[in-house]
């Protein structure tokens, strides 16, 4: 989360300075006037912590350029100063815009650490390593920003969490929890592997919903184009030759299906365009995010599996963070949020968690109360709880889940890509025999003609 800097003036005269973190400009000046209204004093100004860029010269050496992040431009003069260099200019960055590092690049760095860190290497030296290897530059500057912080001796999950635009909001808090427990490669272990299921999931989605609608859509706009506006330019050539045109059904139903869509174009668009605008603005919103992931699993085939493939994404960051202790709470929270799908986060948040605090009820009982859990996970959850080893069980349970799915996704994809196969094939069929419907006339040849 970006930084910045109050700057204030109490009531003896005395300098007031703090430093805050925010979402954005707005929000750091909301939250600056009620500490000085809390604390008495009076805002002068709040300084957001920008990268500056700075070319310096020590001597009669090559001059040196870099960047920098501070609050003022005079802090970076200061500080290079202090150096023994000579500063020759220092300008605010115009543009600062960091791309999220892809997935792939953020998956190697937490695989990586968790090797080099089972072979006992100080976390320092693996996280310079990696800042030396990364080729990503938004990643590698962030996690040169928390090996900094970490020689600095901040707590690391904050420093962890101020990186969450980069890392992720789950990957970021797991691997701020990791530092602290006993475990760290493990926990390094599974956020990799997490971020490896949420990948394929999304892909999954991509290949199994978007790509065919978007595929049928394309298909559909082409047909209407051809049929509402190439079609009738070959086909009227009949008309002006004065040719019955019962002698070629399909062509005189394409025709004037035709002249419909010319008449009326601008209410069919009107009618398709304007529910379609609202359908994308409201799935966009959080509600319509709710209402879309609560009615999605009830989609034939691939339903069941987009549900499988979120209660095993919710398993693997539950086993990840799971302790056994009373924290555990916010593990589950976590863990709802990981899962990629609002309607389960909401179910558990509003049912389970407060069965759990407010009731005492056990973690099968408040999951099945939820009802977004199957009735195989419930009952491997309960044996887990009966056994003491609801931690591992959940793993079972990711591990099983991800087994099924994978295998049976892969065939609902072979199996939609065939249906979409048999579609275009059979569109295209009738778009042939409209078309050379009419290659069977003959003109008639008047009599006595030359």
């Amino acid at each position: 989360m970006p930084e910045f800097r109050v700057e204030g003036i109490a009531t003896g005269g005395k300098a007031v300075q703090g430093i805050i973190e925010a979402e954005n400009n707005r929000a750091a000046k909301q939250k600056a006037q009620q500490m000085a209204s809390q604390r008495k004093f009076k805002l002068l100004r709040v300084l957001p912590r920008s990268t500056f860029l700075y070319k310096v010269q020590r001597g009669g050496e090559k001059p040196v350029l870099g960047e920098q992040k501070a609050f003022t431009k005079e802090e970076v003069q200061d500080a290079l100063s202090k150096m023994g260099f000579r500063v020759l200019s220092v300008k605010k960055k115009a543009l600062n815009i960091k791309l999220k590092p892809p997935t792939a690049e953020i998956v190697t760095f937490v695989r990586v650490s968790a090797d080099l860190i089972r072979q006992k290497l100080p976390y320092n030296e693996i996280l310079q390593l990696m800042v030396n290897d990364i080729e990503n530059k938004t990643l590698r500057d962030g996690i040169r920003e928390i090996n900094n912080e970490l020689k600095q001796g901040r707590d690391s999950e904050k420093v962890f969490i101020k990186q969450e635009a980069v890392l992720g909001r789950f990957t970021a808090h797991m691997l701020g929890l990791a530092s602290k427990s006993g475990n760290m490669a493990e926990i390094y272990d599974s956020t990799a592997k997490f971020l490896e299921r949420r990948a394929e999931f999304k892909k999954n989605l991509k290949s199994a919903l978007i790509m065919p609608i978007v595929t049928l859509i394309a298909l559909f706009g082409a047909c209407i184009y051809y049929v509402g506006f190439i079609f009738p330019g070959m086909a009227e050539i009949f008309i002006r030759l004065k040719v019955p045109m019962e002698q070629f059904p399909m062509t005189n139903a394409t025709l004037k299906f035709s002249y419909f869509l010319q008449a009326n174009y601008i209410i069919i668009l009107i009618v398709v365009l304007i529910p379609t605008l609202f359908g994308v603005r409201f799935f966009s919103t959080d509600r319509g995010r709710f209402v879309l992931d609560k009615y999605i699993w009830k989609i034939p085939i691939l339903g069941s599996l987009l549900h499988k493939t979120a209660i095993e994404i919710f398993c693997r960051v539950f086993y990840a963070l799971y302790s056994g202790a009373g924290e555990n709470i916010n593990v589950i929270k976590m863990a709802s949020e990981a899962c990629g799908n609002k309607y389960m986060e909401h179910q558990i948040k509003t049912i389970a968690i407060p069965m759990m605090v407010e009731k005492g009820a056990g973690i099968t009982e408040s999951f099945e109360a939820s009802g977004v859990f199957t009735k195989t996970a419930i009952s491997r959850l309960h044996s887990g709880a009966e056994t003491g080893t609801v931690k591992h069980t959940a793993l079972q349970l990711a591990e099983y889940y991800e087994k099924e799915t994978t295998y049976k996704m892969r065939n609902a994809i072979d199996f939609i890509q065939l249906w979409i196969s048999m579609i275009i094939m059979v569109v295209l069929t009738l778009l042939t025999l409209v078309s050379s419907e009419t290659a069977t006339f003959q003109p008639s040849t008047a009599p006595g003609g030359g």
